[in-house]
């Protein structure tokens, strides 16, 4: 008799793990269920706000993921953003992260209760340019916000902005918070756990340096159904699926899990081939101390100082060139999804029209 297993189901309530009577078709890896081509939502919606996605009754299965990004590596990743930083708000911002995106995240993260309190201390982890921090200094005031981040190239241009100035920059690592226990109010990440070699570690230290009772909000892509985006997305960094967020969040200790969809305009509503910024999900800390995970040494320390070997060389360049061909697939990916969107939802609704 097949033995029982897991699959995951994803349907517009997120991804979800199943237990299936029999062997499921997603066992093999690689393989998945066909499905219809489109996922859409109500012209409006997607880079407005933050809803909760409701169910529209389609699921798909999404293949297990077998390995981490070629630029999901700190050293890459440093590497990465050393030339993305010249061109991160005027590139990524447009088509990936908008500011109405950030608001509707922020929302979510309660800043609103740390206003005209002088002792309510905000952590922006991976803040990069300062895109999101920009945001969050419209709640409270600059010098209660820390921005920290592992690339000196991007917090150079967040240091530059006129809104930051008075907030804290720390060159750190999301992975080793250099921050005592239950010292902030709110944790914030957005557009930085898709470069974490492991994301438990840096959810772990979220709650670590949060107060009892504060939130912890991350913002980051949510994985590709398509097969062939997911191939794009899986080579190039890490797109997590809902549920992997959720069981992060809960092994850390966070309670009271919320989560909420975002997307950008350029995608017109289609969801199937990942976002870079979809997923916002927000816990609580409820209870001093560090997280409730006992995790091991690192895996991955950023050390500029450390000399490479020939072969540490080139597997590093082999992989940064690689993960930043399978990045530039995101970069196109807007426009063709604006095309196929010109030419075939616009026929559709007005097909629909005519019928009516």
């Amino acid at each position: 008799m097949p033995s029982d297993g897991f699959c995951f189901v994803s349907t517009w309530s997120g991804v979800h793990a199943v237990r299936t009577p029999q062997r499921p078709v997603c066992g093999s890896v690689g393989h998945a269920i066909p499905r219809h081509r489109l996922w859409r939502r109500r012209a409006g919606v997607l880079g407005t706000q933050a809803s909760t996605v409701r169910s529209e009754g389609t699921v798909s299965v999404t293949a297990p993921r077998r390995q981490q990004g070629l630029i999901q590596h700190k050293r890459e990743a440093f590497w990465f953003y050393r030339f993305l930083s010249l061109v991160y708000d005027t590139v990524v911002n447009p088509f990936h992260w908008t500011t109405e995106m950030r608001d509707a995240s922020l929302r979510q993260a309660g800043l609103e209760e740390g206003r005209g309190r002088p002792d309510f201390k905000v952590l922006d982890v991976g803040g990069g340019t300062g895109f999101c921090t920009e945001g969050i200094v419209q709640y409270v005031s600059p010098s209660q916000v820390t921005l920290l981040d592992q690339s000196p190239h991007q917090m150079q241009v967040a240091k530059r902005k006129p809104s930051l100035q008075g907030v804290t920059f720390v060159q750190g690592d999301a992975e080793a918070l250099a921050f005592p226990t239950d010292s902030f109010d709110r944790v914030v990440s957005a557009g930085s756990i898709e470069y974490w070699p492991e994301p438990q570690r840096g959810i772990a230290e979220a709650y670590r340096v949060l107060k009892p009772g504060g939130l912890a909000t991350i913002i980051g892509p949510v994985r590709a159904t398509n097969p062939v985006s997911r191939f794009f997305c899986d080579l190039w960094m890490l797109f997590p699926m809902e549920e992997e967020y959720r069981v992060w969040f809960t092994r850390a200790g966070f309670t009271d899990l919320k989560v909420s969809y975002i997307g950008p305009p350029a995608y017109k509503g289609i969801r199937q081939h990942g976002l870079i910024m979809g997923l916002t999900i927000t816990g609580r800390k409820p209870a001093p101390g560090e997280a409730k995970i006992q995790l091991g040494p690192m895996r991955e320390r950023l050390d500029q100082s450390k000399p490479m070997s020939l072969g540490e060389r080139l597997i590093f360049l082999a992989r940064w060139i690689l993960g930043c061909i399978a990045g530039f697939y995101y970069f196109v990916l807007p426009f063709a999804i604006m095309l196929y969107a010109a030419i075939f939802i616009r026929d559709s609704k007005r097909a629909n029209k005519e019928a009516a």
